[in-house]
């Protein structure tokens, strides 16, 4: 786990959250690399346990059961989580290419993604067979899947083309599971026919006899029809064509077989056996290029072929973390030798196994019981995670690429002057900012086109300038999602005055480091901030940048409005309603998030929220007739409700039950999270009416969540509320609400009357 005095050296990037990746964070949380920083992209948060996922089909395990969080596992190892999709890789450049984001630097690289379904091979494969590959996308079409067959009338047939280890569990799953449904539902569950097919004579070919024949007793038993030695060669919305001329009418496929890499692994230039997968030496390193890793199914390797299977990646995961440690401080690499063979526990979707091991076959439930007690100490290996010491101290430059760098980490963590301001060097700043491009506005007279000492702005006739500024502490470990982020926050008050965002000036913290390394952090952190500034028509006009312990950003934004038009805190009316555009709750989950407390698609879902901008909204506001409006950040959604009240002189209703919660938040509240900023705001109580007889109200600690790029709170007309609220989620704020209603002033000093509607 790196710390603030230990400055990035060296890069460790993986892309894919496979099996073996699973494993190589796992050890660098336990033994980390002084000065090597990892980074993770990957396209999902829960990655799937493929030796649970026939479990799952069938009933047995619960999603999380069966998924490992990724972005909670890199928080415990120290690594950078990017939630994005690999789509290419510059090798020349040293820069993995991103489907959402700028591309990321690398060092060294691994790839571990596993392989990708080869549907184009067979005629209509594409378009009518439900793929199991890629495991990470099998959970919406199985769901899917699952839910047309219990609305589905009269008989139903299912076909699943391979039958190797994971196409025989997954049929034997598969058809557990969807006759118990049936069964739940008061139907005969032998409407629904089960097929099998494969172009391979022979069962579970790779399997001793003895396997074989006790899986053929099984599919008998079960009344699975099986079709071998026929290959699959066309497939229509109703039909299986073989290539001996046989059909099959069925009304769905599943598709476990061929698969290969994907495609973009093509223009990578690296060597690819004939299935498209990365020909890897014995140290993991790819043919072609020594600063690439492959492992998993993706990994082909040359001297030990191997089937497609998860133990192999399991055990890669350790040998290829060792690797890649030694390669970063310059050590001899070891070669891997896989295992010739293999244990491997099939089950039968009834709590029932068959294990195979060589010319060994054994059968039971005790199997299953075995397989399930291995699977989940597996599992907990990587869920069930302990909070982590940070470590600090001098820097160690072991992984240093070069003396020169060597000596700009000591330098980073040795006492600095100050006299220059504290400021980063003008040679990273500019090489970083060379690379961004922000919009053009023609009232922005000198700006970064033409750099001077200050921007100069013109205001056109009739506008006022309405003036703002934010700044604040990374809380992401993604700095381009944080860019995002920050200049989004620092929009938010513009937008809450009916305002146009004009300019921006930035003012940026950056913990000292290794150039390169700094200026590509500054380089990802200012163009996730001006993607979000460009779509907001706002031009970044400069900034100041300084070194600090922590990453930090924020802006001075400038905008403009007809100040007749503009919209305040003060106008709330009584009989208003209020209308919150933006679920609550970032303060607790950012809180619970480094101590291991949160679920990855938890913070998915609040990152995309913090990323949503308020621009959209304020103009639906303005439409619907708001009369005041404020963003709701920091103080809370109390906080910011008594800044609108005192001024309109005006009381408020307030429905605890009918609060927007982000995913999560509920959870991490009953728990006792809270942001550290929660009792400074708790101290607003005061101003509730009926503080007391609601205080026990599960929901009565959001009111003083701190929020970072919260939403907005608007008084509405009573009459346009309605359609107000409709119309928010049409234009991209699904959980806007009516969350009280604007009443007369009364005796009582406090302005908040709590109630709980349901």
């Amino acid at each position: 786990m790196q710390t603030p005095e230990q400055p990035v050296l060296r890069d460790i990037v993986l892309v894919g959250g496979g099996h073996s990746h699973v494993g190589v964070l796992k050890r660098f949380a336990m033994k980390p690399v002084p000065g090597v920083r990892l980074t993770l992209i990957a396209r999902d948060t829960h990655t799937p346990y493929s030796g649970m996922l026939p479990g799952y089909v069938a009933g047995h395990y619960s999603y999380d059961e069966v998924h490992i969080d990724l972005r909670r596992l890199a928080e415990f190892a120290g690594a950078r989580f990017f939630h994005d999709e690999a789509v290419g890789i510059d090798r020349d450049s040293q820069r993995v290419l991103c489907r959402n984001r700028p591309p990321v630097a690398y060092d060294l690289l691994s790839i571990n993604i596993g392989s990708a379904p080869r549907l184009a091979d067979v005629e209509g494969a594409d378009q009518h067979a439900l793929p199991v590959k890629p495991i990470r996308d099998f959970n919406a079409r199985w769901l899917a899947l699952l839910e047309r067959v219990r609305q589905h009338r009269g008989p139903m047939s299912i076909a699943v083309v391979g039958a190797g280890a994971g196409g025989v569990e997954l049929m034997l799953a598969l058809q557990y599971r969807l006759r118990n449904e049936l069964r739940a539902q008061g139907k005969d569950p032998r409407q629904l026919q089960f097929h099998l097919f494969d172009a391979e004579s022979t069962l579970l070919p790779t399997h001793n006899r003895r396997v074989r024949q006790r899986m053929a007793d099984v599919l008998d038993d079960r009344q699975i029809q099986c079709h071998f030695g026929d290959p699959v060669v066309r497939v229509s919305a109703s039909q299986l064509h073989t290539a001996g001329g046989s059909s099959q009418a069925v009304d769905e496929t599943l598709w476990v077989t061929q698969a290969g890499g994907p495609a973009w692994l093509a223009s990578t230039g690296l060597a690819l056996n004939n299935d498209g997968f990365i020909r890897t030496r014995d140290t993991l390193q790819t043919e072609s290029d020594d600063r690439i890793f492959a492992a998993g199914d993706i990994a082909d390797m040359t001297h030990y072929p191997r089937e497609k299977a998860g133990v192999f990646a399991v055990r890669q995961g350790m040998p290829l973390a060792r690797n890649l440690a030694r390669a970063a401080l310059g050590e001899p690499l070891r070669p891997f030798r896989p295992q010739a063979r293999w244990l491997a526990l099939i089950s039968t979707g009834d709590q029932y196994a068959i294990a195979s091991r060589g010319n060994v076959s054994l059968a039971g439930r005790w199997v299953w019981r075995w397989k399930d007690r291995i699977d989940r100490t597996f599992m907990a290996r990587f869920n069930d995670l302990p909070a982590m010491a940070e470590e600090s101290g001098a820097a160690d430059t072991r992984a240093a690429a070069s003396e020169e760098d060597a000596a700009q980490a000591i330098s980073a963590v040795a006492m600095r002057c100050g006299g220059c301001g504290a400021k980063v060097g003008s040679t990273v700043l500019s090489r970083a900012l060379d690379r961004i491009r922000p919009v053009d506005r023609d009232d922005v007279l000198v700006g970064l086109h033409s750099p001077d000492d200050a921007a100069i702005v013109a205001v056109p006739p009739g506008k006022a300038s309405v003036q703002t500024i934010d700044f604040f502490r990374a809380f992401v470990d993604d700095p381009y999602v944080f860019g995002r982020i920050a200049a989004n926050h620092s929009l938010g008050d513009v937008f809450a005055m009916g305002a146009e965002a004009q300019t921006a000036t930035a003012v940026a913290t950056v913990p000292s480091g290794v150039e390169s390394k700094v200026e590509e952090l500054v380089y990802q952190m200012m163009s996730g901030a001006v993607d979000v500034l460009n779509a907001a028509g706002c031009a970044l006009v400069g900034g100041h940048t300084g070194e600090g312990r922590e990453l930090a950003l924020g802006f001075a934004v400038n905008g403009l409005v007809d100040p007749a038009q503009a919209l305040r805190k003060d106008g709330l009316r009584p009989g208003d309603a209020l209308i919150l555009t933006k679920p609550l709750g970032t303060g607790t989950l950012f809180a619970a998030y480094p101590r291991l407390k949160t679920r990855g698609r938890w913070i998915d879902n609040a990152l995309e929220q913090m990323q949503l901008s308020n621009q959209r909204g304020a103009r639906c506001l303005i439409e619907h007739g708001a009369h005041a409006c404020t963003d709701v950040t920091g103080f809370g959604l109390l906080g910011h409700l008594v800044e609108m009240t005192r001024p309109s002189g005006v009381d408020v209703t307030l429905d605890l039950s009918a609060l927007p919660l982000l995913d999560g938040a509920e959870e991490t509240l009953a728990e006792g999270i809270l942001s550290s900023l929660q009792p400074a705001n708790v101290r607003l109580r005061r101003a509730l009416r009926n503080q007391e007889a609601m205080a026990a109200h599960p929901r009565y600690p959001i009111l003083f969540d701190p929020q970072t790029a919260g939403g907005l709170l608007a008084g509405v007309p009573a009459d346009q509320a309605e359609a107000c609220v409709e119309a928010l989620c049409e234009r991209g704020y699904p959980q806007a609400v009516i969350i009280g209603t604007v009443t007369e002033s009364g005796d009582d000093l406090a302005p908040v009357e709590l109630v709980a509607s349901a």
